[in-house]
């Protein structure tokens, strides 16, 4: 069977997470816009440092939970390297939407509001309600699949 257009690119997300160097969870992004792809991320710590796959995670050796104490982590959420990523190489993305394989957090709700992206598809919960009401106020559309 055919996937509908949400399918098709949370699949691709899916795939893009395959990438992540996290320890804790691998989460995949794809900015899209008139049903083409814009960019891609994964979670993971920034290009030409060392991958927390390989040295360890501190949030881990801590026992910090999930959603908590974001700056003591080496890694960018999948969302921010999307954004990233489009920013890098000149891709507006104003008006886009964004499939994530985890519910976003607070810092990249803020993000992807401030971007222009207009609508996210995501996958699994996140302990982050802040991320939803703020994303809600800023009349960004919601789909969970």
């Amino acid at each position: 069977m055919r996937p509908s257009w949400d399918e098709y690119f949370m699949q691709m997300a899916e795939i893009a997470k395959t990438r992540s160097t996290c320890c804790r969870r691998k989460v995949g992004a794809v900015i899209v816009k008139n049903k083409r792809i814009l960019a891609t991320g994964y979670n993971g710590a920034p290009s030409g440092t060392a991958h927390c796959l390989d040295i360890g995670c501190l949030r881990e050796e801590l026992e910090i939970p999930s959603g908590y104490r974001h700056e003591l982590c080496r890694g960018l959420h999948a969302e921010q390297n999307a954004m990233i990523q489009a920013a890098y190489h000149g891709v507006a993305i104003a008006g886009s939407v964004l499939y994530v394989t985890l519910q976003p957090c607070v810092l990249c709700a803020k993000m992807a509001i401030n971007a222009g992206i207009k609508k996210i598809v995501f996958k699994g919960n996140y302990s982050d309600d802040l991320s939803l009401e703020i994303l809600k106020e800023a009349g960004v559309e919601l789909i969970q699949i």
